[in-house]
């Protein structure tokens, strides 16, 4: 039997071992700094025992420069060029010794070939930002850049890796439970209204926790994170004459760093640690973080841009470029990132296992991700290296990849993207059916069918969890402004309303803009509900945009990108003034969770009988008699499923006519009846139930229907409640 060693054994095996570290050791002295070779990998700056190590890579420099400052400081502190003997085939790394990673800053000198024709573009003179850079300094206050700043206004940092995780992690839920909520950082709580202590921040978030539960979402998107140049963007409001931003965030300059300005804490450097606080309060809350991720290009632009990174570092590498030598443009930004290059791609899958191990970011959205399937030469891949190496990779085995599958030069992937049985797509084609559906255009009722059901003409092999449904997001009308404007008014854009899509598949209801008209606003409350209703009632993953809920204007401005102030930020007075709309999105989430029938499994098929009833079935004014006609405007659809003794039965009907229809009911097994959850042409509060508290119909035959309207029915046992949601919780519970 064996036992454990006693202290002075253990204290000897420990010496045995744990022998001196020999490469804690300096072996020169450069510009008097201790230094020896570093270790090519982990790319970036990573503290070692008595020192830090630097390792950048460049395949076709001819020489490198580590540029150290004090913290603050506009001169550096030292220059210490790589000797030859410190390069590994193409990266340079030294480890530096005696510096406090909290009280330095480092940016890279790369001198090469400059001749642009050939791809090459390197400034020795000018001081570049470490592309594996964890902390960016230079841009703590939003709005703000010291000029002192100017000749290195990005500095990157070290971080420091002490934050306590208190064993949280990723959680892990099924896609198709999934109910997402798109937000931007600093939106959603800089307005005065917010009532948080600190407004525009990851705090600021924090602390609208308990808003997000009640609400029902369990997923929040986060429009971009990575340090950004908000200042990048030389046009002003022309009315105003105050000067726009680059608000959104969607060129990104820092991709390992999370925003410093989106941080209460980030002018004392501690912007990881506010953001990991905000994550793990979001997990204790149930609630997942999926990123929205820009891989697609960067913050320099085209050859007019500023030379920040990975342009001084290795232009020819980094960029796709035409045989000229000119930059591609599929992002329509000025440049397009080598995705697929095997530099760029080892990048890429870096930079998002560290998000994922170190910040527990439970999936990414990728921008413009068609451009992520693009050959060096802009073709398209037929198994594109890099969306494979994400589908597969071990660290990112469990997080959701959800993909914009389209870019600014043509390439429109929906339905068609490299899925490997993992990534999902943003349904721009869902989008435009349901939109043209409320507004009435015939010839829809057909496709708003397929939609409804998942999508199986796009996602067949892949199930409804492929597919991430919307109606709206950032880029675009809110759904308060798809129900009141015809056109987009983009004044104030400063590019002569030229800017934003033309093709908005919107309906003003009869005037454009605000209007007194009690007719029209009630009209534009009703559509709005619509919109909620089928989208939370569709099959594939839902995905709201934040305020709609709450009716959030801005005032027909259909590409808000440039605004930091009232048109983008969430006015929380809307929660009060439109509490009756807030309180349908809110039983809406609750049904959805409360009916898995709504959420989960394959697709289901009218010839797929569950017991008595098909899985789902279509019908029109009569039942079992759908209206497939080019002129027809009502839909309905019953879904059905049962386990043991347990059914779960949703009719949803649709009714883009102005004039309203009574409908025949089909008939429900015996012991189940018809209960009315939603009715949109019903005045509130009698427009939505409470799931679990819904009123039977008189009337278990027929039912109205009213104008331009949505209804929404639960088959059931009388006074029963309905079946549990994924978390354990009934529809009455979740309130």
């Amino acid at each position: 039997m064996s036992r454990a060693p006693g202290p002075a054994l253990a204290t000897r095996i420990r010496a045995r071992q744990l022998p001196e570290r020999i490469d804690a050791y300096p072996t020169h002295q450069i510009t008097g700094f201790a230094v020896r070779a570093g270790r090519p990998l982990p790319f970036g700056a990573t503290p070692v025992p008595g020192g830090i190590n630097f390792s950048v890579c460049s395949n076709h420099a001819t020489a490198m420069t580590l540029v150290l400052f004090r913290r603050g400081e506009q001169q550096p502190l030292a220059e210490l060029p790589f000797p030859p003997s410190f390069r590994t085939g193409g990266v340079y790394a030294m480890t530096a010794f005696g510096l406090d990673p909290e009280a330095c800053e480092y940016g890279y000198r790369a001198d090469g070939p400059y001749r642009p024709e050939d791809g090459h573009r390197f400034e020795p003179g000018r001081i570049l930002l470490d592309p594996y850079a964890r902390l960016v300094g230079g841009a703590e206050q939003w709005g703000v850049r010291p000029s002192a700043r100017a000749r290195y206004p990005y500095r990157a940092q070290i971080a420091c890796d002490d934050f306590d995780w208190q064993d949280d992690q990723p959680l892990s839920l099924p896609r198709c439970d999934l109910v997402i909520y798109e937000l931007h950082v600093r939106g959603f709580t800089r307005h005065p209204s917010s009532g948080v202590s600190c407004p525009g921040t990851y705090a600021g978030l924090t602390e609208k926790i308990p808003y997000l539960r009640e609400l029902g979402v369990n997923c929040v998107e986060l429009m971009p994170v990575f340090e950004y140049d908000e200042l990048d963007n030389p046009r002003s409001d022309p009315a105003a004459g105050r000067r726009l931003h680059n608000y959104w965030g969607y060129n990104p300059l820092g991709f390992f760093a999370p925003k410093a300005s989106y941080a209460a804490t980030g002018r004392y450097g501690l912007q990881v640690d506010e953001f990991k606080n905000m994550v793990k309060k979001l997990h204790k809350a149930g609630i997942e973080v999926v990123l929205d991720v820009v891989f697609n290009h960067t913050a320099e632009g085209n050859e007019r841009g500023p030379a920040i990174s990975f342009r001084g570092l290795d232009n020819g590498t980094y960029y796709m470029l035409t045989p000229d030598g000119e930059y591609c443009n599929f992002s329509g930004t000025g440049n397009t990132l080598n995705c697929n290059h095997p530099v760029v791609r080892g990048f890429v899958l870096d930079c998002l296992r560290y998000w994922a191990a170190e910040f527990h970011i439970d999936g990414f959205r990728f921008d413009l991700a068609a451009i992520l399937g693009r050959a060096p030469d802009g073709s398209v891949l037929a198994n594109p290296p890099l969306l494979e190496s994400l589908a597969y990779d071990p660290v990112l085995r469990d997080c959701k990849l959800i993909a914009e599958a389209w870019d600014a030069g043509g390439l429109y992937q929906v339905g068609s993207f490299p899925g490997y049985g993992r990534w999902s797509e943003w349904n721009g084609r869902y989008r435009d059916a349901v939109r043209r559906f409320l507004k009435g255009d015939l010839g829809t009722v057909g496709e708003l069918a397929t939609r409804l059901a998942g999508s199986a003409d796009l996602y067949g092999r892949r199930g409804p969890v492929a597919t991430v449904n919307f109606v709206t997001a950032h880029d675009g009308f809110t759904l308060r402004d798809l129900v009141s404007y015809n056109h987009k008014h983009n004044e104030a854009n400063g590019e002569g309303n030229r800017d934003g899509d033309n093709a908005n598949l919107s309906w003003n209801c009869g005037h454009e803009g605000p209007a007194d008209d009690p007719q029209i606003r009630a009209l534009r409350d009703r559509q709005a509900r619509n919109a909620l209703l089928i989208l939370l009632s569709s099959q594939g993953i839902p995905m709201l945009q934040a305020g709609d809920e709450a009716g959030r204007t801005q005032h027909g401005n259909n590409n808000a990108y440039c605004h930091d102030g009232p048109l983008s930020w969430f006015d929380w007075n809307l929660v009060h003034e439109n509490a009756d709309l807030l309180r349908f999105a809110r039983f809406a989430i609750a049904f959805r969770q409360a009916h898995q029938v709504l959420r989960c499994g394959p697709h289901a098929r009218s010839d797929q009988r569950e017991g008595v009833l098909p899985a789902i079935s279509w019908h029109g004014v009569q039942a079992w008699k759908p209206d497939w006609a080019p002129c027809g405007r009502l839909l309905a659809v019953m879904r059905y499923a049962v386990a043991g003794a347990t059914h779960d039965c949703v009719y949803l009907a649709a009714n883009s006519y102005w004039e309203g229809q009574s409908l025949e009911l089909p008939a429900l097994p015996e012991g189940l009846a018809w209960h009315l959850f939603a009715d949109t042409a019903a005045q509130p509060p009698r427009d939505v139930y409470e799931p679990g508290h819904e009123p039977p119909l008189d009337d278990q035959t027929r039912v109205r229907i009213g104008p331009r309207s949505v209804l929404v029915l639960a088959g059931r046992p009388p006074k029963q409640r309905p079946p549990a949601g994924p978390d354990g919780t009934r529809g009455s519970e979740q309130q």
